[in-house]
């Protein structure tokens, strides 16, 4: 089952994607796709509706971030050995956790601002994962029970601030409109195993990374195991899980990055894909 939620910003409503690949609004059954709906009997619900049943939403529409009421947007560095390798980095015995803000989340297609002064403006496609059930203490077996589903994230990144601007990552990761998540969520069970999806993005039409989740360090059920132990996991959240080789910074024989104009696509396998342009800062009017 595919969940989107679409319309203009801050009034998204909640949709299913049919399988000819057309929304229906959902509107009479939730309010929105959120905490309340992503437990396993509120899915079970969901998916026992005929979508035909369900209004068809017709004309060009904007994807809203897929999932809304996040309280928590958690990041995994450094989880493919080849991008540790191309970042200069070691590779980790532990996931490497961070925090994107939540005020960075926006609708998968939206313009992505390059910050004021930045000239470090980096991409990562990364497999998102959705928290359904709060998780605490939970085990690496038991962990995928907790997951609602999967969407594609942009990991956008502001390198400067990341890396040379004191020891934390999370100033470089959380810049407004940094966290384009969507077109949808895909339920776990239309997924399958998250450790073999293909992943891709290309800048202006060329590609820079093509890689699969089953090269990741730490796998998805690790992941939100290991996070569950210093934390409770809650419904809506969203971990990031790492992205393959391929990024701006690693380039050679020179990093570059991206400036206004630019075109980033990117997809995973199952998930959908996200294109954003990005624009210039302005000072607010």
């Amino acid at each position: 089952m595919k969940l989107c939620r679409y319309g203009a910003p801050g009034a998204e409503k909640p949709g299913l994607i049919d399988s000819d690949g057309h929304i229906r609004d959902l509107s009479a059954h939730i309010a929105d796709i959120g905490p309340d709906a992503l437990g396993k009997d509120a899915l079970a619900k969901l998916a026992a509706i005929d979508p035909a049943s369900l209004p068809l939403v017709e004309g060009d529409v904007r994807y809203g971030a897929c999932v809304t009421g996040t309280r928590q947007f958690i990041a995994i560095g450094t989880n493919f050995a080849d991008h540790a390798a191309e970042s200069n980095l070691p590779v980790p015995e532990e996931p490497v956790v961070f925090q994107k803000w939540v005020s960075c989340i926006q609708g998968p297609n939206d313009p992505v601002t390059i910050p004021k002064d930045s000239k470090k403006t980096d991409w990562e496609v990364e497999l998102g994962v959705v928290i359904g059930t709060p998780a605490s203490y939970v085990s690496e077996e038991d962990a995928l029970d907790y997951v609602a589903g999967y969407c594609v994230v942009n990991d956008v990144s502001e390198r400067h601030w990341q890396v040379e601007r004191g020891l934390t990552w999370d100033k470089g990761k959380g810049f407004p409109t940094f966290g384009p998540i969507g077109p949808w969520m895909v339920t776990k069970d239309e997924v399958g195993d998250p450790q073999n999806l293909g992943m891709w993005l290309s800048v202006n039409g060329k590609k820079m990374q093509n890689g699969n989740s089953k090269t990741m360090i730490f796998t998805v059920a690790q992941i939100v195991a290991y996070c569950s132990q210093f934390m409770t996991l809650l419904p809506g959240d969203v971990i990031t899980t790492g992205t393959p080789p391929g990024v701006g910074l690693g380039q050679k024989p020179e990093p570059w990055y991206l400036k206004a104009g630019d075109v980033v696509e990117l997809g995973i396998e199952k998930l959908g894909e996200q294109r954003q342009e990005f624009v210039a800062w302005q000072a607010a009017k």
